[in-house]
């Protein structure tokens, strides 16, 4: 007997015929391709463009995901910002790669983005942390990232700990960088461009990095 939910969901679809992507409409570099499309989907009106899903390798060797938000991009990669002690933050120390994906479905767009990780520089962290309103910075304090916690109380009770510490003086510095936050630079390695088509016959764009530090483009079958 087949479960009427199962049904449903089977029948879940819809076309895509937003845009085509072709070999022309592609930039040289595929950080240049990004920030165009970054472009379109801000210009759109996308609620947290930035938005992306993060994924590591495990201590266990098995894959693991979360959704994050990117806060800086250029041609050396794609920039996150995290506690260093945090589920993640211990992956990526283990095993320094990583996979991003960035979905813009209003846009039928995906681009999907490996490579290397490192930190980066105790000043672009601090930079960015004395960028971020005074609540985030009094939580990244509070946070014990990852680990389990007893109840809501005991963060709100950290955080309370902190804001007496740390009072808000209105200065960008009254609240000090953590030694055990900051950010991730993900140095990619390859990158695809997805732009969804009718009849599953989505247009699919590779960038590959070269030994010679060039990149190789090619499309690939949906």
């Amino acid at each position: 007997m087949t479960d009427p939910a199962s049904t449903s969901i089977a029948e879940l679809r819809c076309e895509y015929h937003s845009a085509t992507l072709s070999r022309a409409d592609l930039a040289d570099s595929p950080i240049r391709q990004f920030a165009s499309w970054f472009a379109e989907a801000v210009e759109s009106g996308l609620r947290e463009p930035n938005a992306l899903t993060l994924s590591t390798i495990g201590l266990d060797g098995l894959p693991t995901s979360r959704t994050l938000l990117m806060k800086d991009f250029s041609e050396a990669g794609v920039t996150i910002y995290t506690n260093y002690t945090s589920r993640k933050g211990r992956e990526l120390e283990a095993s320094p790669v990583a996979a991003l994906l960035f979905l813009w479905k209003e846009l039928e767009r995906q681009v999907h983005v490996r490579g290397r990780v490192e930190k980066t520089s105790r000043e672009d962290s601090q930079a960015y942390f004395f960028s971020r309103p005074y609540a985030s910075r009094i939580g990244a304090w509070a946070s014990q990232q990852s680990t389990v916690i007893p109840d809501r109380k005991w963060l709100d009770d950290r955080a309370a700990e902190f804001e007496t510490r740390y009072p808000d003086t209105g200065a960008a510095d009254c609240v000090p960088l953590p030694e055990f936050w900051g950010g991730y630079r993900i140095v990619p390695e390859s990158v695809e461009f997805w732009q969804g088509q009718p009849g599953r016959k989505h247009d699919r764009f590779l960038y590959q990095r070269t030994a010679e530090g060039a990149w190789k483009i090619d499309r690939l079958s949906p």
